[in-house]
């Protein structure tokens, strides 16, 4: 797929085309394969009541596209002349949500359509009558997107080419503002208007480029791409919660493999994840390893429908830049376990900075690293207590990836491998086997102290439960 987004840059230079008509290419039933059949029957049923009503109505962006590449779309949209209140005043079900993009969501069940007013862009020198504040900051960010307009100010503010396509299933008749037909044809992500502009406008956009074209294994069309790598450090400006939702959406889909490979190539990783690459930058082999081989893992068990917790992903994404702060500390005499916490906790909290990851995913995150420090340690009822612990599974697995990225932990996978599979006596063994040999420390097995309350301090990943 990478080899596909480098022919698209290797084409011949040209000037960029303004992509939008004022009048739309329209496809006839006869000229495209989509049939009002395959669509959502509530989203279809919308649009009927909503032209039935006076307004403008049609299906439109992703599942428009995705349906003509024969995939599935997850949800389905409806763009409407009609404002939000009157789309309430339509549907009883309805419900308007969000500020800075007033939408309307519409409910029939589990089945959510959510139906958006027809929007204009911000003019560049716009400013807000109310509240006397511009639309947009210095660099052109939109701060607000609430103008509407017509039908054609739509496809003009619309992201890329692809998603600007709209179905009409009464007609059965495909509107295309943009070429955007021609582009899925030619497997080809393009911008809409002047890239430089519109990245400016949204940085956000550079991540969702890279996203469509991991999903759909399109290739990124060389004006689209040129701008990327300078205005890449523009998603630093970018609210940290908001990046979390992004990046939630490259690493999730089910192509996280091939959206890290992208946003190392465009310089995109490094804004989002600062300490991992430059961990990249030191350890190149082993940090592209471990990434990769985890997003790899995850991609396949969205493809097995089996669970993905974000906080194994997080955990594995900077895992890297967290063995030489480790180190550091304990070459200031810290040992081990308060090491790894404490590298962790500054670890985590710089990221943070930059994604706002909440706190129900950076608590098993350190869980999973404190263990990578207690897994060694199988001594007398380590081991044992060491099974009965929440986040063992986790920790075990995130062993195994280290291991496979070419760590050498001296058998410590196998050995546990081992010991999940055999019986007490077997466990009994293994243990005593283990008495004549060093553990992590370096040192042999050392003979249990009570303490001077006489009672034993509890093993095990503080807070994991």
């Amino acid at each position: 797929m990478l080899k596909k987004l480098f022919q698209s840059f290797r084409s011949p230079l040209r000037k960029p085309q303004q992509h939008v008509r004022t009048t739309p290419e329209v496809l006839s039933s006869s000229q495209h394969s989509l049939q009002r059949s395959q669509f959502s029957r509530y989203a279809v049923n919308i649009v009927e009541r909503l032209q039935t009503a006076g307004y403008q109505a049609y299906l439109v962006g992703g599942c428009v596209r995705d349906m003509m590449l024969g995939i599935t779309p997850k949800d389905f949209d409806v763009a409407t002349s009609a404002t939000p209140e009157q789309i309430r005043a339509e549907f009883r079900n309805a419900r308007i949500i969000g500020r800075r993009f007033k939408l309307v969501h519409i409910h029939f069940g589990r089945e959510i359509i959510e139906v958006a007013t027809f929007r204009a862009n911000h003019p560049i020198d716009d400013e807000d009558e109310d509240s006397n504040q511009s639309s947009r900051n210095e660099s052109g960010r939109i701060l607000r997107d609430n103008v509407y307009g017509t039908l054609e100010d739509d496809a003009q503010r619309r992201d890329f080419t692809i998603n600007a396509l709209y179905y009409d299933p009464v007609t059965e008749r495909v509107l295309d503002y943009a070429n955007g037909v021609h582009d899925i044809r030619n497997r080809l992500i393009r911008l809409i208007g002047d890239p430089q502009q519109r990245y400016k406008e949204d940085p956000v956009r550079m991540l969702r480029a890279v996203r469509f074209a991991a999903k759909l294994d399109f290739g990124i069309e060389k004006h689209s791409a040129t701008p990327i790598r300078p205005l890449a450090p523009m998603l630093r400006d970018i609210p940290s919660a908001r990046l979390f939702e992004e990046v939630l959406k490259l690493f999730l889909s089910g192509y996280a493999e091939a959206t890290f490979e992208m946003l190392v190539d465009l310089e995109l990783f490094e804004p989002l994840f600062p300490a991992s690459s430059k961990a990249l930058e030191q350890n190149p082999t082993y940090t592209h390893t471990l990434i990769s081989e985890a997003l790899a893992n995850t991609d396949l068990r969205i493809k097995q429908n089996k669970p993905v917790t974000p906080a194994f992903l997080f955990a594995a994404l900077l895992w890297p830049a967290l063995p030489a702060r480790v180190l550091r500390l304990q070459e200031r005499g810290m040992p081990p376990i308060p090491a790894m916490q404490e590298a962790a906790h500054e670890l985590i909290t710089e990221q943070c900075q930059r994604i706002a990851i909440p706190k129900r995913f950076t608590m098993p995150i350190r869980e999973i690293w404190d263990m990578q420090e207690r897994l060694p340690r199988r001594s007398g009822k380590r081991a044992d207590l060491l099974l009965e612990n929440p986040r063992f599974r986790a920790g075990y697995d995130f062993l195994l990836l280290r291991e496979s990225a070419g760590e050498e932990t001296d058998g410590l996978g196998e050995w546990w491998t081992d010991y999940q599979d055999a019986n007490d006596s077997g466990r009994r063994d293994m243990i005593r086997d283990l008495g004549s040999k060093p553990d992590a420390t370096g040192q042999g097995p050392r003979k249990r102290r009570r303490s001077s309350s006489g009672k034993r301090k509890r093993a095990g990943v503080d807070g994991a439960e």
